[in-house]
């Protein structure tokens, strides 16, 4: 999200909440209930360039939400019992599930003891590579280059780059020029040039896999826990939407198998890899539910409704932003009123 947006939806939630106009559309826009997305859990860093910083919270943010969340009059759920709320199509109080993707150890060593601290359930994706400690984490990859680098150079799509990284301001701007060329690549093309770029400027980049995600035996023993369910999110992160079906097909079911495999038990839900329109649609959706998943979440902006009976595998969710960690935008965003506005009225969004 550029600045000017994010300032832009700022101003949108104060709006909303300075005016009260949450509350007014609530009982309107409000639906049964809403998962929420988390990255990471950890103090905050003081740093002036971090273009990473919505994908992260601080654990006493964490425990705010939790509290918020429950005098605002939601019951926290497990993603089982989410689904068998929209199944059974029952009217009741409001409900929250929290997620977290990646299986990041921070979800471990800092966001564990706030949520087991109030018995909160949660559930955590895994892509399995990540475990294995094999796994491209290369959005990271590209601000760690830069962050530690005074230029930059990188090829992107046959051209050759150079770019001035000697202030934080120009850091930022070399991350969004290179972060967005990136995007619009074939994902296979994306990561080669990644590697390329790490490799220019000597840098390992697994090692930003070894030393922020979990190993195999550090997610079975946080699972010995009842309150921790776990998820499959493919086994490299792909964006699956730029993928052959057969890929998008065996990401699913590998993971989930290997899942299985490592912690003897079954894994039932699913969240797509960042979870865009342009990384997960129809097809996936239609691939999760034909592979017996009971739910998969989406990045895509909502809360849930009535309707999603009928939509498991392409369910919404909020996201908790490293930059809006402010207990008045959690009244705002469980409303749903922003949401409304967002997605102009639409329920669902399985387009």
């Amino acid at each position: 999200m550029s600045d000017l947006r994010m300032n832009v939806f700022k101003a949108g939630l104060e709006a909303l909440y300075l005016t009260k106009a949450h509350r007014l559309m609530r009982p309107y826009v409000g639906g049964v209930g809403a998962v929420l997305m988390l990255h990471h859990v950890r103090p905050a860093r003081q740093q002036d360039f971090a273009p990473n910083a919505l994908l992260e919270v601080t654990p006493d943010y964490l425990d705010g939400v939790v509290e918020r969340v429950r005098a605002n009059g939601f019951d926290i759920v497990t993603m089982d019992e989410a689904h068998d709320r929209l199944v059974a199509g029952e009217e009741g109080r409001p409900f929250v599930t929290f997620t977290f993707d990646d299986g990041y150890r921070d979800n471990a060593e800092y966001a564990y003891p706030v949520l087991k601290k109030h018995g909160v359930p949660f559930t955590i994706y895994l892509p399995t590579s990540f475990m294995d400690h094999e796994g491209e984490l290369w959005w990271l990859v590209l601000e760690h280059t830069i962050r530690n680098e005074q230029t930059v150079t990188a090829t992107i799509a046959g051209e050759t780059v150079q770019l001035d990284c000697s202030t934080p301001q120009r850091k930022r701007e070399a991350f969004h020029r290179i972060y967005w060329l990136l995007r619009s690549l074939p994902e296979t093309e994306l990561r080669a040039c990644v590697r390329d770029l790490a490799g220019r400027h000597g840098f390992d980049f697994r090692s930003t896999c070894r030393d922020l995600c979990m190993t195999w035996d550090e997610v079975r023993a946080l699972g010995t826990d009842a309150l921790v369910t776990y998820g499959a999110h493919t086994v490299d992160h792909l964006m699956l939407a730029k993928f052959p079906e057969e890929t998008v097909r065996r990401e699913m079911s590998v993971s989930r198998q290997r899942i299985e495999a490592e912690l003897g038990r079954k894994i039932e839900h699913f969240a797509y890899p960042v979870g865009d329109p342009t990384s997960a649609g129809p097809r996936e959706f239609s691939i999760a539910r034909e592979l017996g998943f009971k739910t998969a979440v989406t990045t895509r902006p909502g809360l849930l409704f009535p309707e999603h009976r009928d939509h498991l595998t392409a369910l919404p969710r909020v996201s908790l932003n490293g930059h809006f960690q402010s207990m008045r935008y959690v009244d705002v965003l469980l409303s749903g009123a922003a949401f409304a506005v967002f997605n102009r009225f639409r329920r669902v969004n399985a387009a």
